[in-house]
C-alpha cells in the first residue's frame, strides 16, 4: 500500500511544505517548498505575516499537484498565537507575535486577579508570559465582542483549507484556558478576567477529518478531493508522536529555535513541585501528556548570527575547538526579544556573574551550547523526580539533532545515552497521523515506522566529566528560580 500525504510545518523562523510518502512501511518525506518566517514589526507592535504564509502554503499545495494522487493535507506551527474570526467569516485584523510588546506586564497584571496556584491548578501549564490566557488579556476592549470566535493558527489555516472552524487539542492545550483533567475549556479562569468564553471553538482530537479542500482552494492549487486532517498541530506534539522510542525510560528534546525538554505521561502531573519547578502539562497523541518545560534553544544563537552571517556547520566546528565554561541561564528574560545586540546581551550576563565574558562567534557559541546542555540536564533530573520514571536515554528531534557537539554535551551532562534523529520530526509525526486517520498505516507503531525510515545516531556520555561545570550553572541559575516562582 502507498499513500501520499502533505505536511505544511510553520515555524517561528520558517515554514515547510513538504510531501510524504508511505510505502512499505517506510515514510520518505519531500520538502517541496521553504519560505522564510518571522515577526513584522509595525508602530511598536509586532505581528505574523499570516497572508503571505497563507499564499506560500498555497505554492506549496501547488506543487505538491504535481506529483500525483494525494490522500490529505495537515497543518501543524507553532503554540499560543491566534487570529480572530468576526461572524462572516473574515479575519479580524493582524495576528499578534508571541514576542510583541503588547504583553509586557500582562501576565503579572492577571496573575495579580488570579493567583498562580489557582491557574496552575485548573490547567497544569507553564508560566510563560506570552501564554494564550495573557494575550486574550491584552486585547483592545471591544475586540474580543465583536469576535465569533478564536482560532489558533494552524486551526486558522485548516479553516481556509476547508471551512472547519475548530481547534485541535494539542495546539489548545498550550493557551493556559483548557483543562487537562477534563479536557475541556477552563472557562472559569475566563469569566475571572471578564474574557468571554463563547469565542473558543469546538475542540477535536489529532487525527480528525476535517472535511475535503474547499472548491476555491481545490481550483487554485489542481488538487481535487483532497481530505483535511488534524495532525497533532502543535509542532511540538508532532515532533514527539515521531519520537523512535522504544518501551520506557526515555525522555526527549525537540531542538530548534526554542527546546523542549519533556518526557511522555500517562496522565497529567499538576503538584506543588511541578508548579514550583514551573513544567507544563500539554496534550499528546493518543491521551498522552507531554510534561516539559520550554527553554530557550538556538533563537540565541540565531540572533547572534544574523549579525555575524556565518555558515552554522561552520560555526558549530569552531566552537567545538572551544575549551567552553562560560554559562548563562538560556531562560534569563533578557534573552527573548528579538536583535542583533543579542552578544552583548550574553557578555553583560557574563559580567555580572563574575565571569571572563565570550568575545568571539566560536566563543560565544560554545558558552549557549554548554548552557543549554546544562539546562537540559537539569530539567531531565526534575523530570525523573516528580514522575518517578528513571530517564536513560534522551531522544533529540529537530534541528538541533544535527548539532553533534550539543548531542555529546548532553549525554555528558546528563550522563545518559543521547539518540539524535530524525531532523524532519515534525513533519513525519504530521504525515504519520494523517495517515492513520486516512487507514493507509497498518497498525497502530507510528515510531516504529520512524525507526524504519531514518538513520540515527548514538552518542554515549563519557566525553568530558562535566560536574564542576553543573556546579557552576545550578548556582548561576538558582537565583533566576527562585526570581521566577515568586513572580
Amino acid at each position: 500500500m502507498t499513500s501520499r500525504h502533505i505536511a505544511v510545518d510553520l515555524g517561528a523562523s520558517s515554514g515547510r511544505v513538504a510531501l510524504g510518502t508511505l510505502e512499505n512501511g517506510k515514510l520518505h518525506v519531500e520538502v517541496l517548498h521553504r519560505f522564510p518566517n518571522g515577526g513584522v514589526p509595525v508602530r511598536g507592535g509586532l505581528y505574523w505575516d499570516i497572508l503571505g504564509l497563507w499564499r506560500e502554503v498555497l505554492h506549496g499545495l501547488k506543487l505538491a499537484a504535481r506529483q500525483g494522487d494525494i490522500a490529505s493535507v495537515g497543518v501543524n506551527s507553532w503554540a499560543v498565537d491566534y487570529g480572530l474570526i468576526d461572524p462572516q467569516g473574515h479575519l479580524m485584523g493582524q495576528v499578534h507575535h508571541y514576542r510583541s510588546p503588547r504583553l509586557n506586564g500582562v501576565m503579572e497584571r492577571v496573575r495579580a486577579q488570579l493567583s498562580g496556584e489557582r491557574i496552575y491548578d485548573a490547567t497544569g501549564i507553564q508560566f510563560l508570559p506570552f501564554n494564550t490566557l495573557y494575550q486574550l488579556a491584552a486585547e483592545v476592549p471591544g475586540e474580543l465582542a465583536r469576535a465569533q470566535t478564536m482560532l489558533m493558527v494552524p486551526d486558522l489555516l485548516h479553516f481556509w483549507l476547508c471551512g472547519q472552524a475548530v481547534t485541535e487539542r494539542t495546539n489548545a492545550s498550550s493557551t493556559q484556558f483548557l483543562d487537562p483533567q477534563t479536557g475541556e475549556w477552563a472557562t472559569e479562569l475566563l469569566d475571572a478576567l471578564d474574557l468571554p468564553g463563547r469565542v473558543l471553538p469546538h475542540i477535536v482530537e489529532p487525527g480528525t477529518v476535517l472535511g475535503e479542500l474547499s472548491t476555491d482552494v481545490a481550483q487554485e492549487t489542481g488538487l481535487q478531493g483532497l481530505q483535511v486532517i488534524a495532525p497533532a498541530t502543535h509542532d511540538t506534539a508532532s515532533a514527539v508522536a515521531a519520537v523512535p522510542a522504544r518501551g520506557e525510560g526515555w525522555a526527549y528534546v525537540s531542538s530548534g529555535t526554542w527546546s523542549l525538554v519533556g518526557i511522555e505521561a500517562p496522565q497529567p502531573v499538576i503538584t506543588p513541585r511541578t508548579l514550583a519547578e514551573n513544567l507544563t502539562n500539554e496534550a499528546g497523541l493518543d491521551g498522552t501528556t507531554r510534561l516539559l518545560k520550554n527553554v530557550m534553544g538556538l533563537w540565541i544563537i540565531q540572533q547572534c548570527n544574523e549579525g555575524w552571517g556565518l555558515d552554522y556547520g561552520d560555526l558549530y566546528a569552531r566552537a567545538a575547538g572551544e575549551a567552553g565554561g562560560t554559562l548563562i541561564d538560556p531562560d534569563d528574560a533578557r534573552f527573548s526579544p528579538p536583535g542583533a545586540d543579542m552578544p552583548g546581551r550574553i557578555q553583560a550576563f557574563c559580567r555580572e556573574t563574575g565571569q571572563t565574558p565570550p568575545q568571539t562567534p566560536a566563543e560565544l557559541t560554545r558558552c549557549v551550547l554548554d548552557s543549554l546542555a546544562l539546562k537540559t540536564a537539569q530539567i531531565l533530573d526534575v523530570l525523573a523526580e516528580v514522575s518517578r520514571q528513571p530517564i536513560t536515554t534522551v531522544h533529540v528531534v529537530g534541528g538541533g539533532s544535527q548539532i553533534g557537539l550539543l548531542n555529546q554535551l548532553i549525554a555528558d551532562a546528563s550522563g545518559k545515552t543521547v539518540i539524535a534523529g530524525p531532523v524532519e520530526a515534525t513533519l513525519m509525526g504530521n504525515l504519520l497521523v494523517q495517515a492513520r486517520a486516512g487507514g493507509h498505516l497498518p497498525g497502530d507503531d507510528l515510531r516504529g515506522v520512524v525507526r524504519a525510515s531514518v538513520e540515527l545516531l548514538t552518542f554515549k556520555p563519557g566525553g568530558a566529566d562535566l560536574s564542576v561545570l553543573r556546579q557552576h550553572f545550578q548556582s548561576l541559575t538558582r537565583t533566576h528560580n527562585e526570581a521566577e516562582v515568586s513572580a
